[in-house]
């Protein structure tokens, strides 16, 4: 019997990035309604229109696609990316200098 390991391939990270109208009130609601959502799906927000996720396995990754398709508001676009835990490594975030004051940089977040 062999045995699946999970490595840095076969974990996933999944990208949502999206462009919502917000020029009425219902369609502002529709934008917050969705990232609200993310976020109880255990998405993290990068950026303002940019929200990752873990996922354990490819299955995973599957699921929760089908999940941002259901709650997608009826106008906009949302785009998706698959990339595996050896890829998502590979990011290289650089903290700027502000004209006021220095920042410090936000807590590194660690995922299992």
């Amino acid at each position: 019997m062999t045995e699946l390991r999970l490595n840095a391939y076969h974990i996933m990270w999944l990208f949502v990035f999206f462009d919502l109208p917000v020029t009425t009130k219902r369609e502002q609601k529709a934008a917050s309604d969705f990232r609200k959502n993310l976020l109880k799906d255990g998405f993290i927000m990068m950026q303002f229109s940019v929200y990752v996720r873990h996922c354990a396995s490819y299955e995973s990754l599957m699921v929760h696609k089908k999940r941002v398709k259901k709650i997608m508001p009826t106008s906009g676009k949302i785009s998706m990316l698959a990339v595996t835990d050896k890829q998502y490594s590979d990011i290289e975030t650089i903290f700027g200098k502000t004209a006021k004051k220095e920042i410090k940089a936000p807590i590194q977040l660690e995922f299992f």
